[in-house]
């Protein structure tokens, strides 16, 4: 008798095959057969007219200091993922000193939003070393498998103290230094190491954060740490300012060591055509024995505004701001006040550095939620600004009455990068170009404006059943893109296909009922620390490691959950073909 059977279901295996009606016996977290099961299970799920796939493989997440007290990992795994990858874009909190605990958790505060209140109550610091770190994560239960990158910031900070900190130019003995704490953590477990070179991430002083400006000396010094143990996969966030200058040092470290290198890759409103520039570098060290790829996002990097936000169009505004330290409650009633809105919508605002600018940018800033459902590829002619035109408002009048709706918890949307020319052809591309790997969900992160853990049920339905503007995406490639595709890029090779000796991680879906429901701002993470959320429907079961851990989106409060050490091997009958 096998431990569970999925009978009946259409079949999207990961590999990009068409979909098949078959079923799934899996017996001791392992996928043992596909296709006809007459056994029985002790536990069955009649798939028929459901879709059965592997579990999602989100390989760009900032978990780190979430990981260590929730066992769940939401909103990741309400959205059929059973494995992340954590400790992206150099950022991250081991190795860490003792004296240095509130300095990381300001850079990730600063970098990625996290409230800094709940890292401070939610960690308990039972590590220095990258090797402790992971085996504090493996003491502690949960829900799908994680799996960690050695972080630049903290190690060249460990290294190097201030110096590292105020981006000094390392010396070859730092170097050195560095090279063995990434080697230590790699032989550790640590799937790879990661970096940051880009003016947006930034302290809470303003200042770089530690490595931006690391010569390709230090960064090959590092690599080379990747390539003697063997394993691992470089990743890093840069603002490619000389694209050229990068890609030597990047093709030297992989040509080198054999590893593959995952930079992120977004277009830009200030250069739309660049990502092709990109991606043409991309295949020209492909072609040259370079294992380059880039990281893609599946919709705009954007932020979503309202009145819990992090920011919104009126959070400078000295008539706001005399109100904004009130209880939700108190401050929504006096934001109802005519007189309160008249004062804040005709307030001129002051004169904005970058960020003020893009507040105030409302021909870029579009209702979130149209017509009953969540519009991230909208028109230009759907903006704020034009919307103001039409009802003969100005555009503050118009915003500040989009955020008053649904009883305060109205939704603005404003794309940042990956959304120039307002269209997603640019993206169709990119999904189709073979050097680039789906990534940048960044779950667990920018806390207060983004929610883009929800990336995984977004590409099917918006990618494969919703999308009206154009091309949209076969459903088996989009399977394969996160599960197969990611899972092997980092040498987890046990997943993401559903084949005989496979991990038995997967979704069981209603496809025609899945949906990605509004963003919702939460206050459940440790000191109340806040959230923006992003629920989903239609996942019917989520497996993981052979045991259900979701059903009709509810926990079962089962925990099979482990800490992925390093690459993991394809099963022998699956390596050999």
């Amino acid at each position: 008798m096998y431990d569970l059977v999925i009978r009946r279901g259409l079949v999207v295996d990961g590999t990009g095959s068409p979909p098949r009606q078959a079923n799934v016996a899996v017996s001791g977290g392992v996928i043992d057969k596909v296709g006809a099961v007459p056994e029985k299970g002790r536990r069955e799920i009649d798939a028929d007219g459901l879709l059965v796939t592997p579990g999602w493989v989100d390989i760009h997440t900032h978990y780190d200091g979430q990981v260590t007290w929730d066992p769940y990992l939401s909103p990741s795994c309400w959205h059929g993922v059973t494995t992340v990858v954590m400790g992206n874009c150099g950022v991250g909190f081991a190795p860490a000193r003792p004296d240095r605990h509130e300095w990381l958790i300001g850079i990730m505060e600063a970098v990625e939003d996290i409230p800094g209140a709940a890292l401070a109550e939610g960690m308990k610091w039972d590590w220095e070393t990258f090797p402790e770190y992971l085996d504090s994560l493996e003491r502690k239960p949960r829900v799908l498998d994680v799996a960690a990158q050695a972080p630049h910031s903290a190690i060249r900070a460990y290294v190097m103290d201030e110096r590292g900190a105020r981006n000094e130019v390392a010396t070859p003995e730092d170097i050195a230094e560095m090279a063995r704490i990434t080697r230590e953590a790699v032989q550790a477990g640590a799937v790879g190491f990661s970096t940051s070179r880009t003016a947006l991430h930034r302290t809470k002083d303003g200042e770089v954060i530690p490595g931006t400006f690391a010569g390709a000396d230090e960064m090959i010094g590092i690599g080379r740490a990747l390539g003697e143990a063997g394993h691992g996969v470089f990743e890093l966030a840069s603002d490619m300012t000389i694209p050229e200058d990068e890609f030597a040092w990047m093709a030297a470290f992989a040509k080198e060591t054999g590893l593959p290198v995952n930079y992120s890759l977004l277009q830009s409103p200030f250069q739309p055509n660049k990502w092709r520039d990109m991606l043409a570098l991309t295949a020209k060290a492909q072609a040259e024995g370079a294992n380059i790829k880039a990281g893609i996002a599946c919709r705009p990097t954007g932020m979503v505004l309202g009145w819990q936000s992090t920011v919104h169009p009126f959070i400078r505004k000295t008539a706001y701001r005399a109100i904004a330290a009130l209880p939700f409650a108190e401050r929504l009633e006096r934001l109802r006040d005519p007189t309160v809105r008249e004062a804040i919508i005709t307030e001129v605002t002051p004169q904005a550095p970058a960020m003020g600018a893009l507040l105030q940018d409302f021909g870029n800033m579009f209702r979130l939620e149209r017509e009953g459902r969540l519009d991230y590829e909208p028109r230009a002619e759907d903006s704020v600004a034009a919307e103001a035109a039409r009802q003969g408002v100005t555009p503050e009048a118009a915003v500040y009455d989009m955020l008053m709706e649904n009883d305060g918890a109205g939704y603005i949307y404003l794309p940042l990068l990956n959304y120039a020319e307002h269209s997603f052809d640019h993206i169709v591309e990119m999904m189709h170009d073979p050097n680039t790997v789906l990534s940048l969900s960044d779950g667990g992160a920018h806390c207060g404006v983004i929610c883009d853990a929800s990336f995984p049920t977004y590409m099917l339905t918006y990618w494969v059943r919703d999308r009206s503007r154009g091309q949209r995406l076969p459903l088996e490639k989009v399977v394969s893109m996160q599960t197969r595709e990611t899972a092997q890029f980092y040498g987890l090779n046990d997943r993401g296909v559903i084949a005989p000796g496979m991990k038995a991680d997967l979704n069981v879906i209603d496809f025609d009922a899945l949906q990605i429901h509004a963003p919702e701002m939460v206050f459940d993470l440790p000191a109340d620390g806040r959230r923006l959320v992003q629920r989903a429907s239609g996942y019917r079961a989520t497996v993981v490691d052979g045991v259900i851990t979701f059903e009709h989106g509810e926990a079962t409060g089962e925990m099979p959950g482990k800490l992925i050490r390093g690459p993991q091997a394809a099963p022998t009958a699956l390596a050999a073909e």
